[in-house]
């Protein structure tokens, strides 16, 4: 057999940490899985690396026979009695699971990390993990809310607090793939995108939109309204604002994660519209102010 760099394969360094093999495993099995790529051998196969690497690197007995072996831990292995228990050994194994696992893909995690391989397997075996996308709009990012997701045939309600973000992972305790035990389940990771907004764009906790003002105020002074995600607010404008002024209204941003009563500020950038039409009386008007400039 050749030799494969297991944690090359991962990305990761050879100090990682369990959590770090195991956050690596995940990206790439999510971004590789089958229902993903139907037909394509060549994400089929880093999906089989993977699988092969995680199996490995998250056993310490596994890892440790690697690391102090290198290439040749592989036939230490063997003549020891263990198995790697890649369930892509054999076309044929491998061709049932992709052919089942095609409607969904919490079904499809189910039927790949539920099962045991009777060789090489721990008693306290924890299973693998899950995950999934959850996607929401930035006024429920703002103020919570929540999803039901289905797993299997149980039905879950995923709650996010105000102030979600995107790529934010959520972790439901005991909702992955089964392991030696009920109590060694895995988790289930739910991954939270934020819809783009139509008028606001975040950074961080805070937001930025654009306002248009007529000449007129922007020239002499006044108040508009303006939309929030806690509702309108009035804005004072000052006499003589210029043309992509920005105005800071304080605490009108996102609620900050966790920290319910703090919150981020809402940039304001005023855009002052020219009239492209006038009366005759207001040109006359126009031409009395020019003169006296």
């Amino acid at each position: 057999m050749d030799y494969k760099d297991y944690y090359k394969i991962l990305g990761i360094d050879k100090k990682a940490s369990p959590d770090e093999v195991k956050k690596a495993y995940r990206v790439l099995a999510v971004k590789h899985h089958p229902d993903k790529n139907p037909g394509n051998k060549d994400a089929e196969e880093k999906f089989k690396l993977a699988n092969e690497a995680n199996e490995v690197l998250s056993n310490p007995d596994k890892r440790k026979k690697y690391d102090e072996l290198g290439e040749n831990w592989q036939q230490h292995e063997q003549s020891s009695g263990y198995a790697r228990g890649n369930p892509f050994d054999g076309a044929r194994s491998g061709r049932q699971y992709y052919e089942r696992g095609r409607a969904d893909f919490s079904d499809f995690f189910e039927q790949f990390f539920g099962g045991q391989s009777d060789r090489g397997k721990s008693q306290n075996r924890k299973g693998h993990d899950y995950e999934t996308e959850m996607e929401i709009s930035l006024v429920e990012a703002f103020r919570g809310t929540h999803r039901i997701i289905q797993l299997e045939n149980e039905k879950l309600r995923v709650t996010t607090k105000p102030g979600a973000y995107s790529d934010q992972l959520l972790r439901i305790k005991g909702k992955g793939a089964n392991g030696s035990s009920e109590e060694h389940r895995g988790d289930l990771f739910v991954r939270i995108k934020v819809s783009p907004h139509p008028q606001l764009i975040r950074k961080g906790d805070d937001l930025y939109a654009t306002n248009n003002i007529d000449l007129y105020t922007a020239v002499l002074g006044g108040e508009i309204v303006v939309d929030t995600l806690s509702g309108q607010v009035k804005v004072k404008i000052l006499t003589g604002t210029q043309n992509g002024k920005t105005v800071r209204l304080k605490g009108k941003g996102m609620p900050v994660y966790n920290h319910p009563d703090k919150y981020g500020d809402l940039y304001i950038q005023l855009h002052i519209q020219i009239p492209d039409k006038l009366t005759d009386k207001q040109r006359e008007l126009f031409e009395q102010i020019k003169s006296t400039v």
